[in-house]
């Protein structure tokens, strides 16, 4: 897939982000998610951190190693984020909203233009300018899932969720950092179905380690934490494949409280 239709696919998923904000009165920006402690505002507030630093080290990657070589000083990531977005809330819906339109600019324009074949510097480890646009598309989808839950709304799910499913193979080693735990030796297969019912593979060729089937959507809701495994109709054909179904994460750092059984109907 060319580098132009994963620019296309970012923008469109974070204008589905977007989409859910408009019309929304200064109560609903206050309401809760099942994020505890969050509201509509911190969400947008979180992903207009994650977008604007995008776009920094996508466009001047000099001063986002910078600034992000102080994040340790400044009490870690998290709390880093927590600073940004508390300074933003105290602006109030408009102007946060004002920020999440130009960081989301910003970030589609500057990996737009990251030549294919270069690699952009990330919080860990460099990225190639398509695996950080899924990191991006995978903030999108988690966040925007948390608002959708907030406000009641049932998402329309599209064929764009293909690049977070190969997120969410690339990064399956993350439930296992998080919790502690030796990841297998080989990386899991993955045999999903589209929301237009194909069939997407994905991780590796084969299913020596185990072989995880289901839905693409409830794949990506799984590794998001933003349902529970008893919720979603996923399957591992071996015991590695059952534990990784109940760790999945598709993101660095803490696991959080993810959602309990039967909190949501899917």
């Amino acid at each position: 897939m060319s580098h132009e239709a994963v620019i296309a696919d970012l923008s469109a998923e974070a204008g589905s982000f977007e989409d859910l904000l408009t019309g929304l009165s200064e109560e609903d920006w206050a309401k809760a998610t099942p994020a505890v402690g969050w509201s509509i505002a911190h969400q947008v507030g979180h992903l207009t951190f994650v977008y604007r630093i995008a776009a920094l080290a996508a466009s001047a990657p000099e001063k986002f190693t910078a600034m992000t070589s102080t994040i340790g000083e400044r009490g870690g990531f998290d709390a880093v984020v927590a600073a940004t977005a508390a300074e933003h809330l105290a602006e109030g819906p408009a102007a946060l909203l004002g920020h999440w339109q130009a960081a989301r600019k910003a970030a589609v324009g500057a990996l737009a233009a990251v030549p294919t074949e270069s690699t952009v510097p990330w919080l860990v480890n460099p990225l190639p300018p398509t695996v950080l646009c899924a990191a991006g598309m995978m903030e999108a989808f988690a966040h925007g899932q948390d608002i959708a839950d907030a406000l009641g709304i049932r998402r329309e799910r599209t064929d764009r969720l293909r690049r977070i499913v190969d997120f969410v193979a690339l990064t399956w080693q993350f439930g296992y950092e998080s919790n502690g735990l030796t990841p297998p030796s080989k990386p899991f297969r993955f045999e999903v179905s589209s929301p237009s019912g194909e069939t997407w593979y994905a991780g590796a060729d084969d299913a020596e380690t185990g072989l995880i089937t289901g839905p693409a959507e409830d794949l990506v809701l799984l590794a998001t934490r933003r349902r529970h495994r008893d919720d979603l109709d996923l399957k591992g054909d071996t015991a590695a494949a059952d534990e990784w179904l109940g760790i999945a994460q598709a993101y660095r750092g803490p696991k959080g409280a993810g959602r309990a059984p039967g909190q949501f109907q899917h």
